[in-house]
């Protein structure tokens, strides 16, 4: 693995849990590229309806079954630059 992504990608993690609460859809979004990212595809058992926020982000984490690590590292970079521009647009972020 590419050292110089991997700590783009550590930069990057540490950006996105310093922004302001955001949607849920662009947390699933993130969740799922950092899941991708650090274990690569999702091999767990769907779980149960009732229990709704583990079933998203078990969905959005199949959604990108097949995606290299690497190429999730470079998602989840552009999703965070979105969201902290987004943020600052926003004028949630300074």
């Amino acid at each position: 693995m590419d050292a110089e992504l991997k700590a783009l990608f550590e930069e990057h993690v540490r950006v996105g849990k310093g922004l302001p609460p955001q949607s849920a859809d662009h947390m699933l979004i993130a969740y799922a590229y950092y899941k991708q990212a650090m274990v690569g595809d999702n091999e767990l058992q769907r779980p149960l309806h009732s229990d709704v926020i583990r079933t998203f982000k078990h969905d959005a984490w199949v959604r990108l079954k097949g995606m290299s690590q690497e190429e999730a590292m470079r998602g989840y970079i552009a999703h965070i630059k979105m969201l902290v521009a987004l943020s600052k647009e926003e004028g949630r972020l300074g």
